[in-house]
């Protein structure tokens, strides 16, 4: 099978009615779009990015590059998780950029990422926010696949993000481990061989962090929840649960709750 060379490109402007339209699409495969939905009630058009091949494979190389002009909102979904299939020989990348205007929205809401026995993987994000821009990002991680046997067994895998504000560096995170340090996290935690890993991003120019309080109260019941202040503009929430459906539950919690102060996280994360 040929080594892809996936490329994806995206521009979400708002147009005289009001709603948020794509200006501007490009992709070649792996990527493919589902029809876009307008969410009217939040305000926001929701976009699934589908791989329509089995999954990322040795020698794949995919690039994204997505723009939220100002007064637009956009929310970016897959309907299933990225797997990253055993690799023999060789490495598989992507590298991510995310752009949001003053005054634009952006919510990026993956499916899992599942690193399976032996592959090697790395994912490079870039985001730049405009002063007056919003975005929440997620990152969904599971430990591969715990009923073959396969959790916690891939070879190295990196996780790297960079966010910018007004062209300031305010979070750079680097994740570079085997799976055996992130198993070792998750029994001090608590959580169990199946546990499973979320980082978010929350960029706001809204109000202060009111809402923290109702977040903390979900760290229970196996589930490991924190929020951090980045340097200016926004929070780091990282959550560790012991299994993907906790996970799931977790995370819908977690945009309930900042849904009653960012009315645009209440949009529905259709699955088509």
């Amino acid at each position: 099978m040929a080594d892809f060379s996936g490329h994806l490109s995206l521009r979400a402007a708002v147009r005289a009615h009001g709603r948020t339209v794509l200006a501007a699409q490009s992709f070649r495969a792996p990527f493919h779009l589902s029809k876009p939905y307008w969410d009217a009630d939040a305000r926001t058009l929701v976009v699934q990015v589908v791989n329509p091949t089995a999954g990322i494979l040795a020698g794949d190389r995919l690039e994204s590059d997505i723009a939220v002009e100002r007064g637009a909102a956009l929310l970016v979904t897959t309907p299933s998780a990225s797997r990253v299939f055993r690799m023999r020989d060789g490495s598989a990348a992507s590298g991510q950029r995310f752009t949001v205007a003053d005054g634009a929205w952006l919510e990026v809401l993956p499916e899992p990422l599942v690193p399976h026995r032996g592959s090697t993987f790395r994912q490079q994000t870039e985001v730049a926010v405009a002063p007056g821009g919003s975005l929440f990002y997620v990152d969904q991680l599971m430990p591969g696949r715990v009923a073959h046997g396969e959790a916690w067994s891939w070879s190295r895998l990196t996780l790297a993000i960079d966010v910018r504000l007004d062209g300031e560096l305010v979070l750079r995170e680097r994740f570079d481990q085997s799976g055996t340090a992130l198993r070792d996290l998750a029994a001090l935690a608590g959580s169990g061989p199946a546990a499973c890993f979320a980082n978010a991003v929350f960029i706001t120019p809204g109000p202060s962090a009111d809402w923290r309080p109702e977040l903390a109260a979900l760290h229970d019941d196996g589930l490991w929840l924190g929020v951090s202040a980045l340097r200016r503009g926004g929070w780091s929430i990282k959550l560790v649960a012991p299994d993907a459906v906790r996970l799931r539950r977790a995370l819908r919690d977690v945009r309930r709750i900042l849904a009653r102060y960012f009315p645009r996280l209440a949009c529905e994360v259709r699955k088509l």
